[in-house]
């Protein structure tokens, strides 16, 4: 099975009919807007409650927001960047080691998104790794390339820290205390998804992912610098999400839309891919114990603010997630009152 990477072998000519989309599916690049108000939060300013107060904002009116000067080291994200490119270069001998279509194994290469399920693939490979506790995890990474390792875990360390620190932003910008958030959702569990989307020959076609939510918490996105691919939908229109310098995306994922009783929403978006160049990214996601009791936080419910969402579990969420396709409607909304 390990042939379907596209990553191995050389760039294809013509577009595989199975990754072709329906006509009405299809991305309309045409159409894509660009919105020069895209929050972009300085995390190393002064004033905190500033910081809060445009967390906030940009939680109710955009669902995600960049942010800079956020504390890791750029060398670090430069770093993670370039071993990604380094693993997806290696011999196609390499890569079938580690080869899996099961969505349930933690450390697997796999292509498109769900390729047992879906009627069309979607234009990427992808390197998925559990990531916490690390000591349980890293011996099962890859070897290859040799620094792999060393490189992909002091990244995940300093992802973790910092999505900790926006989680607890988002809590004291919902009227919360700080650590209310971390608390719900217990010992958090963190994964990766290293993501390559190769040179497409017809990028009107498909998709490097279809529009989706993320049914975990929070998603922290490092974007390649010189290749856009990013879109966010947005009152009914895709936007584009262009490379900010240093910067990371941070993506609401469905678990805040439910604990915040739907007053900030799990952003939309998708992936597109380019004719001209590869691509790639690193999406990080600080996940809910499976355990983990979801439900909107009290102090927002109450006399007008009815709760929208029915208590459950992230492991009910998650299998319900990953029973479907990634560009079905909304899962969330089985789990309203």
């Amino acid at each position: 099975m390990a042939d379907q990477l596209l990553s191995t072998g050389p760039p294809r000519r013509t577009l595989p009919e199975s990754y072709v989309r329906p006509e009405s599916e299809r991305p309309r690049l045409a159409e894509v807007e660009s919105d020069t108000n895209i929050p972009v939060i300085d995390l190393g300013a002064d004033n905190e409650s500033h910081i809060i107060s445009q967390i906030g904002a940009a939680c109710q009116s955009y669902g995600f927001f960049q942010i800079v000067n956020h504390g890791m080291a750029i060398g670090l994200m430069d770093d993670m960047v370039e071993i990604t490119r380094e693993f997806f270069s290696l011999p196609p001998e390499e890569k079938a080691k580690l080869y899996s279509d099961d969505p349930a194994k933690k450390i697997r290469l796999s292509t498109s998104f769900n390729i047992r399920k879906e009627k069309v693939h979607n234009w990427r490979d992808y390197l998925r790794l559990h990531c916490y506790p690390l000591e349980d995890f890293v011996p099962g990474w890859p070897s290859k390339p040799p620094s792999f390792r060393e490189v992909v875990s002091s990244y995940c360390r300093e992802v973790r820290h910092l999505g900790f620190k926006i989680l607890g932003l988002i809590s004291l910008s919902l009227g919360l205390e700080k650590d209310y958030i971390e608390k719900v959702l217990g010992e958090q569990e963190q994964h990766m998804a290293i993501n390559y989307y190769p040179q497409c020959p017809e990028p009107e076609l498909t998709y490097g992912l279809p529009a989706h939510t993320d049914p975990n918490a929070v998603t922290i996105l490092l974007q390649d610098q010189k290749v856009a691919g990013l879109q966010v939908q947005r009152d009914g229109k895709w936007i584009r999400v262009d490379p900010h310098p240093n910067a990371f995306v941070i993506n609401l994922g469905d678990q805040i839309q439910a604990l915040s009783n739907g007053r900030y929403k799990s952003v939309w978006h998708r992936a597109i891919v380019n004719s001209d160049k590869e691509r790639i990214s690193v999406a990080s996601f600080l996940c809910p114990c499976n355990s983990a009791a979801i439900s909107p936080a009290k102090k927002l419910t109450g006399e007008g603010s009815p709760a929208v969402y029915r208590s459950y579990t992230y492991d009910e969420y998650y299998k319900k997630f990953w029973s479907s396709n990634l560009d079905q409607d909304h899962c969330l909304e089985l789990f309203k009152t």
